[in-house]
C-alpha cells in the first residue's frame, strides 16, 4: 500500500535555488514510518543552524539493498536511521530506536533520503551572470571559437567588477543542490590578468568553511596566442592547483607547441593539468595521443592529466576508442564531460568499461556561452540515465555515480557502501524515497552538509 507524503514548503527548507519544488514522493516498502516521521517532523522547531560539533541527526533515510524479481532489481530497500556526527565525521550509524547518549544535541531528517555530496568538477565560477540581472547571450550562429573570445574581451571588464559577488550566489546555489566540492576555471587572460583569480579567491576564502574548491588557471584566450606564459605561472605561485589550456590547434594554430607549454608549466610548479579540448576530428584526436604520450614517457604526470570535454573521442571507431582508452586509463588520465546532447554523444560507458576514471560538471551556469546551467548535478546524472538506457531501478542508482565521484549508497550487489562509521559527514538531504528516485525525478534537495555542518537549508530541531 503506498502512502503519501507531505513535506514541509517552508522556504528555506525548499533550498533549491528556485529551480525544484517540493513534490508528493510515493511511498514503498518503509514509506509509513517515513510518513509519520516527516509528519512529526512538522512540529518540531526547524533550524538553518547546527552549532555543536557533536550531534545525532535522526530520522535520516538510508539505502539497505535492493529487491528483485527473478534476474531483475526492482526496488530499492530502506530504513531510518540516526547518524552520529562529531568533528566533521559520521561516528556511528544507529538503528532508529536505538539508545541515545541524553546529553547529546539531537536533529531530525524528518525520513529523508541521504545521498552522498555531489561533485561539480567542471564550473566557471568567475565569469556567470548568476546572481545579477537576466542576461541571455549574444547569437552564436556562424561564430567561431576566435569570435566568442573577442565577445569576451569586452565583456571581461564588466564584469569584474561584481565578479566576487557573482561567485558567491553562484556558490551559493551549488549548495542548496547538494554540491560540496567544485573543481573551477579560472581566467587567465590579458584583459583581466590575475584580477578574476583574486576575486574567486576572496569569494572562496568567504565560503571556506562550508564549500571546497579546487581552481583551474584556464587561458581562455589561448595560451600562445594571448601570451599568458608568465601570467599562468604567476598564477601557480598564488595557490592554483591545476594548469589550464584550450583546443591548441583551433586557438593556438600550434599542438604540439601549446601542448608541452602548457605541460611544462605543470613540471615546473608541481602542479596537474585540465585542459579544454573541443576539437573534433583528427585536430583533436591527434592532440588526445600526444597528451597522452606525453604522459606515457613522463612519470611525473601519471594521474595527472584531465581532458575536460574530449569531443574528439565521441568520432572515433571502437576498436581506435578502446586501444586509447586502454591507454589512458593506464596512465590514470580522467575524462571530464558535461554529458552533452545532440549531433554528438561522448562514449562515456565504453570509457568506464575501460577503466577510465569519468567526471562531470555544470560548466556555464548563465553566461555569454550558455543560458541553461542549472548547477545541479542531479541533472546530469539524469541525463546520464537518458543518454545510456538507465530506466530500470538499477541503471538510475549507477547514473548518480558521475555526480559523486563514484561514491554510491550501494554496490553494484546490493551492499551498503556509503554512508559507514568514519566517513566524512558530506551529504544531502532529498525529498525521495531512493538514489533512483532522486535521478529520475531530480528530487528537491532540502538541506546539505559539509564536514558535519549543516550548510544549507534546514532540519528540525529533535
Amino acid at each position: 500500500m503506498h502512502t503519501e507524503h507531505r513535506h514541509s514548503r517552508r522556504a528555506f527548507l525548499c533550498g533549491t535555488g528556485g529551480l525544484m519544488t517540493a513534490s508528493a514522493v510515493m511511498g514503498m516498502g518503509a514509506a509509513s514510518a517515513a510518513g509519520a516521521a516527516a509528519g512529526a517532523a512538522e512540529e518540531l522547531a526547524l533550524t538553518g543552524e547546527i552549532a555543536e560539533t557533536h550531534y545525532y541527526l535522526t530520522e535520516v533515510r538510508l539505502e539497505s539493498g535492493f529487491e528483485r524479481e527473478s534476474e531483475y532489481i526492482t526496488a530499492t530497500r530502506t530504513a531510518l536511521h540516526t547518524l552520529e556526527i562529531r568533528d566533521g565525521s559520521i561516528q556511528a550509524i544507529l538503528e532508529e530506536g536505538a539508545a541515545l547518549t541524553p546529553d547529546v544535541p539531537r536533529y531530525s531528517a524528518g525520513g529523508k533520503l541521504a545521498l552522498p555530496a555531489f561533485r561539480d568538477m567542471h564550473i566557471h565560477l568567475d565569469k556567470t551572470f548568476y546572481g545579477g540581472p537576466w542576461q541571455a547571450p549574444l547569437p552564436r550562429q556562424g561564430k567561431t571559437i576566435m569570435d566568442m573570445i573577442a565577445r569576451e574581451e569586452i565583456l571581461l571588464p564588466k564584469l569584474l567588477p561584481t565578479s566576487q559577488r557573482r561567485a558567491e550566489a553562484l556558490i551559493e546555489l551549488l549548495l542548496s543542490q547538494g554540491t560540496t566540492m567544485a573543481r573551477s576555471h579560472c581566467n587567465i587572460d590579458p584583459v583581466s590578468g590575475l584580477k578574476s583569480l583574486e576575486h574567486l579567491q576572496l569569494a572562496l576564502e568567504n565560503h571556506r568553511d562550508r564549500f571546497d574548491c579546487e581552481i583551474v588557471a584556464f587561458p581562455q584566450h589561448g595560451l600562445l596566442h594571448s601570451k599568458v606564459d608568465g601570467l599562468m605561472r604567476e598564477a601557480m605561485a598564488m595557490g592554483v592547483q591545476f594548469v589550464g589550456g584550450l583546443d591548441p590547434t583551433n586557438v593556438d594554430g600550434a599542438m604540439e607547441q601549446s601542448l608541452d607549454a602548457m605541460f611544462q608549466i605543470a613540471l615546473d610548479h608541481d602542479k596537474a593539468v585540465d585542459i579544454h579540448l573541443h576539437e573534433t576530428g583528427p585536430a583533436g584526436v591527434a592532440a588526445i595521443h600526444h597528451m597522452v604520450e606525453t604522459v606515457e614517457r613522463t612519470p611525473q604526470l601519471k594521474g595527472r592529466l584531465n581532458l575536460s570535454h574530449a569531443f574528439a573521442l565521441g568520432t572515433l571507431p571502437e576498436a581506435e576508442l578502446d586501444a586509447l582508452a586502454e591507454r589512458m586509463a593506464a596512465q590514470g588520465v580522467t575524462v571530464i564531460s558535461t554529458v552533452p546532447i545532440g549531433a554528438l554523444t561522448m562514449p562515456l560507458p565504453r570509457l568506464r568499461e575501460k577503466g577510465v576514471t569519468l567526471m562531470t560538471g555544470t560548466d556555464s551556469v548563465i553566461d555569454h556561452w550558455s543560458p541553461f546551467g542549472t548547477g545541479d548535478m542531479l541533472e546530469k546524472a539524469n541525463l546520464c540515465a537518458q543518454l545510456y538506457g538507465g530506466r530500470d531501478e538499477f541503471g538510475l542508482t549507477r547514473a548518480m555515480a558521475i555526480a559523486t565521484g563514484d561514491l554510491l549508497p550501494l554496490t553494484d550487489a546490493g551492499e551498503r557502501a556509503w554512508p559507514k562509521p568514519g566517513d566524512a559527514a558530506e551529504f544531502a538531504l532529498a525529498e525521495a524515497n531512493c538514489s533512483a528516485e532522486a535521478v529520475a525525478r531530480r528530487s528537491a534537495r532540502t538541506a546539505t552538509f559539509h564536514k558535519g555542518r549543516l550548510v544549507y537549508g534546514g532540519v528540525a530541531r529533535a
